[in-house]
């Protein structure tokens, strides 16, 4: 049977107002499986109003920072009680592997954890002023309504990275999900009001980028737009915010390097970069799709890296012993045809993959492309699948220029036992996050975020909550003497 789902407007569940829906299917059987609203012009605007009055005229607008972070400890407990259904449902729309998913819903609570610890946290300062008579101090208040738009790969974490600090600081969210696989979303906002969390405070809304995501990111009451997705959907929510003159945030992926030189483990390099790409089947922002290893120790190291990609077990992501699932869209997958193909055409060599896998039409087989040089489309083309692009380098410079000659700027492996070149490379590679000798960890204490063609902004961390407010200067005058006219008697 399909499963039909509602949005999260004002606290109520409610269809689109023109009766429309849009169809999910399930990567891994090609069928569908559950239906969403299509929202329209008129659900968005209601949903922002709705966020608006509850920012300001609710029972929000007067929490206690304490009472903020005590709903989002109970959020985060929540979701993890509710871990293994939240995962089953993210693996049937997605794709992802149920091992992942279902450890990645619990281990995200930590994340609504940590913001509920910050909410009573954030501070103003008083200020040192050159005039005598007057105290000077800052204050900090929420935004107000706050867009997150998220992606359909990562729709848990970047849920939580968002309304945690955005809730944490006192403001509303508007949360649009992914048009190609919104049921966790739907299915984690059902925890909302369970949470303790009021009606407006949350809201969740599903459709097509217009006009759903057009009408959110540019409408006036909005204030802050936290969006992650492509650079091509990115460059229209910028063009909507000069309606608003919100604030943006910008995370669009990349097409980071892993650099390995030749002194490094070998056997960790190898483990660490077959699960920086063919984890989650390369469908992660930071996925390690640029591999730069030291000519001396490549193909040694790509002789390991064929045998286990040629071993990974392809197959229903609800299995236990399926190591690699489907990709989510059709687009996807015959994007990265095409690409690979292209590839070859330009001299790559396919040393495994290349094609779709036996397991059925949106599986794609572990693929790894040795590379003549940086020209080919390939190396600076994320695919957003298991498709691995190798360079090699003889130099500590020549790493550096190839893995700095992209667009993108999200993130950065570096595989060396000599701890000072580590440390040169980590200041010199041109990304947000840098990992030495390990890959793909995050924490809700470590910031997150690139550069360059991958955005700007910053998700996780305790700054992440300050990004969430804006300082108010307050003066007051301590004088005991009135204040002067200046147009009287001198």
């Amino acid at each position: 049977m399909i499963q039909d789902y509602s949005m999260l407007i004002d606290g109520a569940w409610v269809a689109a107002s023109d009766g429309g829906v849009f169809d999910t299917f399930n990567p891994a059987t090609g069928t569908v499986w559950a239906r969403a609203p299509e929202a329209t012009a008129e659900d968005i605007d209601r949903a922002v109003k709705a966020a608006y009055r509850a920012c300001y005229d609710g029972p929000w607008a007067s929490f206690t920072p304490t009472e903020r972070g005590a709903c989002l400890r109970r959020l985060a407990d929540l979701m993890a009680e509710k871990s293994e259904e939240l995962g089953a449902i993210e693996t049937r729309d997605s794709g992802k592997m149920f091992a992942e998913t279902r450890w990645q819903a619990k281990y995200i609570s930590q994340f609504l954890m940590f913001y509920a610890g910050a909410a009573d946290k954030i501070n103003g300062d008083t200020l040192p002023i050159d005039k005598p008579d007057m105290f000077v101090f800052t204050d900090r208040e929420p935004l107000g309504v706050i867009a997150a738009v998220v992606p359909w790969n990562s729709q848990l974490f970047l849920t939580a990275v968002k309304i945690g600090p955005a809730l944490a600081a006192g403001n509303t969210v508007v949360l649009k999900t992914s048009e190609h696989a919104p049921a966790v979303i739907l299915e984690f906002g059902r925890l909302i009001a369970e949470a303790g969390i009021p009606d407006g405070v949350v809201n969740i809304v599903t459709g097509h980028g217009d006009p759903c995501g057009k009408v959110l990111t540019s409408h006036p009451l909005v204030a802050r737009i936290s969006f992650t997705g492509g650079p091509m959907a990115a460059k229209h929510v910028l063009m909507n915010s000069t309606n608003n003159f919100a604030e943006v945030s910008l995370e669009l992926g990349g097409k980071s390097p892993f650099i390995v030189f030749d002194d490094a483990d070998i056997d960790s390099a190898v483990n660490g970069s077959v699960a920086g790409i063919f984890a989650a089947s390369g469908q992660s922002c930071v996925a390690g799709s640029r591999l730069i290893v030291h000519e001396d120790i490549a193909d040694a190291f790509l002789a390991r890296m064929v045998e286990i990609a040629k071993g990974i077990r392809i197959g229903d992501p609800m299995a236990e012993d399926t190591q690699m699932g489907p990709l989510c869209t059709r687009g996807q997958i015959e994007n990265i045809e095409a690409k690979v193909a292209r590839a070859v055409e330009q001299g790559g060599k396919l040393l495994t993959g290349g094609k779709r896998a036996s397991a059925g039409e949106m599986f794609f087989e572990p693929t790894i492309i040795d590379c003549p040089g940086p020209e080919l489309d390939i190396v600076d083309t994320e695919l957003f699948g298991p498709v691995l692009s190798v360079l090699r380098f003889r130099t500590e410079d020549e790493a550096l220029a190839l893995a700095n000659d992209t667009e993108h700027g999200l993130a950065a492996g570096i595989f060396t036992r000599n701890a000072a070149r580590a440390m040169r490379m980590s200041k010199r590679v041109r990304a947000g996050i840098v990992w030495i000798n390990t890959y793909r960890v995050i924490s809700p204490v470590a910031e997150f975020g690139g550069m360059k063609n991958s955005g700007y902004g910053r998700e996780s961390g305790f700054q992440a909550v300050y990004d969430y407010t804006r300082p108010k200067t307050v003066w007051m005058n301590i004088s005991e003497d009135p204040v002067g006219n200046p147009f009287g008697p001198r």
